[in-house]
């Protein structure tokens, strides 16, 4: 049983230890030079924009910070946008046009999406509505009065 035990704790560090080793290559790869502009104020707004837009791939990333290649993919047409001259907002509304507001990293407010903003807070303010009558309900109670047979007992006791 320990032998498997310590087996298993080899293969975890293994795999823990080639991950870790590994993860400066994904870094690497979204900040290859033959994708950026040769104008550095072109690339810092390329950047400004790619963060603001949603990796479709990995869902949770800006195009900027995602290695995926649908992601490149998107950086390559968003600089290709920004070396045409188009303003920033073209750009955004260009993406958008073509996919959809899911595009966009934090969607903006509207009558669609306004539960998506309301919600969190409401539900922290019903969990600490919550917490805050629990707390209330057992420091105003007391310990439950004796029984009879209870207080028999206890007056046995002394």
């Amino acid at each position: 049983m320990k032998a498997a035990m310590r087996r298993l704790a080899f293969v975890l560090a293994t795999v823990l230890t080639v991950a870790i080793s590994l993860s400066p290559l994904a870094a690497v790869a979204v900040d290859d030079p033959s994708e950026m502009l040769p104008d550095a104020h072109q690339e810092a707004r390329a950047q400004a924009i790619g963060s603001q837009l949603r990796c479709l791939v990995c869902q949770n990333e800006s195009i900027e910070d995602s290695s995926a290649g649908l992601a490149r993919d998107l950086r390559h047409v968003v600089r290709e946008h920004v070396a045409k001259g188009e303003s920033d907002r073209q750009i955004m509304d260009w993406m958008v046009g073509r996919y959809g507001n899911f595009i966009r990293l934090s969607p903006p407010l509207t009558a669609g999406t306004i539960l998506l903003w309301v919600m969190p807070v409401l539900a922290l303010l019903v969990g600490g509505l919550v917490a805050f009558l629990s707390f209330r309900r057992a420091r105003g109670s007391g310990p439950a009065p004796l029984s009879d047979d209870e207080r028999t007992r206890l007056t046995d006791l002394t």
